[in-house]
């Protein structure tokens, strides 16, 4: 009879250690899906955030004036890019997403002219945001035409497809829609 006591002794010794070796290996797993607070108890910082790298840091702009030729390249993935060469330096000059504008693009019309472009350099790069070609504004300050996703750009936009805009309309009657809170939809007619 002893010896049964002492087998069982040892069976529960030995679960009892390897159980607390088990918890021993997951007390620190199990913390990591808890973001490390900010030192003032506050929300994680972007970079700690968990599956996602630090957010690339925003490359500052300097406002410029521009006189030169503008021309056109081909891109790798076969589209236009507009350019503006200036002595011997060549800009590549960005005026909205091209789906944006199609065949209606502001810079069209300047290739192969002299003309004074207004814009915001990223510091390093040759690649002008045109504001102004000769003193016709391409965009005003704050938010460009072309942002807010294919609910507000309507067909043009690549991601607009017809069943998204049937899922939404049947959401909408079924009473999904945009909630009172949200206030009202920016209109879609520009002249308000």
């Amino acid at each position: 009879m002893r010896s049964t006591t002492i087998r069982r002794s040892r069976v529960l010794v030995l679960a009892l250690a390897g159980g607390a070796l088990a918890l021993a290996a997951a007390v620190p797993v199990l913390g990591q899906g808890t973001p490390a607070r900010a030192p003032d108890g506050g929300a994680p910082a972007a970079s700690e955030k968990p599956g996602k790298g630090p957010k690339a840091e925003k490359v500052p702009e300097t406002p410029v004036t521009l006189s030169g030729t503008v021309g056109t390249r081909t891109d790798a993935d076969g589209g236009t890019v507009y350019t503006l060469t200036v002595g011997s330096t060549t800009y590549d000059l960005e005026a909205g997403p091209s789906w944006f504008w199609g065949d209606s693009h502001p810079l069209k019309a300047s290739v192969g002219k002299s003309v004074k472009i207004e814009g915001d350099q990223a510091d390093g790069t040759t690649t002008v945001d045109v504001r102004s070609v000769d003193g016709t504004a391409i965009r005003g300050a704050g938010r460009p035409a072309w942002a807010g996703g294919w609910k507000t750009v309507g067909k043009i936009h690549p991601g607009w497809a017809q069943w998204k805009v049937d899922k939404q309309a049947a959401r909408d009657a079924a009473g999904h829609g945009r909630p009172d809170w949200a206030g009202p939809k920016a209109s879609d007619d520009p002249n308000d």
